[in-house]
């Protein structure tokens, strides 16, 4: 049995990326808010609530997280490409999911907000030109990451939170 954690695997990247690579990531950036709002189409209340696995996250938490990253994400890719090596803000994700908004916002406004995140983030992705993807920021935890590196990312974290939704719903038969 593969593991719920990552149901499409754990992130590898190969890079760096070809022009035509960094096509398809884009277009699964692209694809990532339709995805999600697919995985979440007809979930009840009670089924948004229920952890994708054994101490994990709820449907709920799943769905505010994905762009919550993804706005830190855009924000990365334009202070490397506006700054010299800039150094990055984590963030505690795990605290974020716990907050008071997690609970009472509706999964609509976050969907909603990737959509229009993810609209502007392509547009700066399609526009990045081949010499800098190279360019990079400086995480505190993971270190030194290009563009290049950035994007594999994010191509993959939307498929991955994506299949934690979708693969909760083949074993739940939802």
């Amino acid at each position: 049995m593969s593991d719920p954690r990552y149901p499409i695997g754990k992130f590898e990247y190969t890079g760096p990326n070809d022009e035509k690579q960094r096509a398809v990531l884009i277009g699964q950036i692209e694809q990532a808010p339709g995805a999600l709002r697919a995985a979440i189409k007809g979930l009840t209340p009670q089924q948004v609530e229920t952890p994708y696995r054994e101490g994990g996250w709820t449907v709920r938490q799943v769905v505010h997280h994905v762009p919550e990253s993804h706005m830190n994400a855009y924000i990365r890719f334009k202070l490397a490409l506006t700054e010299d090596e800039p150094t990055i803000k984590p963030y505690m994700e795990d605290r974020w999911a716990k907050l008071e908004d997690v609970k009472i916002t509706p999964l609509e406004t976050s969907v909603s907000l990737m959509e229009s995140l993810h609209d502007r983030w392509v547009r700066v992705l399609r526009h990045i030109r081949p010499e800098e993807w190279s360019r990079k920021f400086r995480h505190p935890e993971m270190g030194e990451m290009t563009l290049d590196k950035t994007l594999s990312l994010y191509g993959w974290h939307g498929r991955h939170h994506v299949a934690h939704i979708t693969e909760l719903r083949k074993k739940m038969g939802w």
